[in-house]
């Protein structure tokens, strides 16, 4: 069992609506790891954060990827720091991997300055642009393919999924 694809890239840049577009349209079932450790835990991920620290969130998403990933054969979401474990890069290198990306300005407007994000305590916009200047390049090591969502709705960018994962069937 595989998922059909798995979905990464930071907060704001779409996954979890894009998900549930593709799983609709080709009538499979969508799971995303976030959710996934909320209803295992029983707490929201800020609650973890605060209660257990970042280590520990890290250790549950790690066992979250790699059982939806050993389990789940529809569209996979997965939060938006789950690459950054090497495990987890290991485990996708099997898998069609899409990298969402956003630019900083459509993230922002995407997540809001009142979030209640645990890595976006403080200046939202400069840690934003953190994480992306951090992440990026780990997204796209794993990724089969890029998706860039600036300035498009959500629909626009699950056709293009669609268009290129089509495409590397062909």
């Amino acid at each position: 069992m595989s998922p059909a694809v798995v979905l990464v890239g930071p907060m704001g840049a779409g996954k979890t609506t894009v998900a549930e577009l593709l799983a609709r349209r080709w009538g499979v079932a969508v799971r995303d790891t976030d959710a996934d450790i909320v209803a295992a835990q029983g707490r929201e991920i800020s609650d973890i954060f605060v209660d257990d620290g970042e280590a520990v969130f890290r250790a549950l998403e790690r066992e979250a990827v790699a059982r939806a990933l050993a389990e789940h054969d529809g569209v996979l979401s997965l939060g938006g720091g789950a690459v950054l474990d090497e495990g987890t890069r290991a485990l996708l290198a099997d898998h069609t991997v899409v990298f969402l990306q956003v630019g900083l300005t459509d993230a922002v407007k995407r997540v809001g300055l009142g979030t209640s994000r645990p890595l976006l305590m403080g200046n939202v916009r400069a840690r934003v642009k953190d994480l992306l200047d951090e992440r990026t390049p780990v997204y796209a090591s794993v990724a089969t393919h890029t998706v860039d969502t600036d300035g498009r709705t959500p629909d626009e960018v699950a056709d293009e999924v669609e268009s290129l994962l089509e495409g590397a069937r062909s």
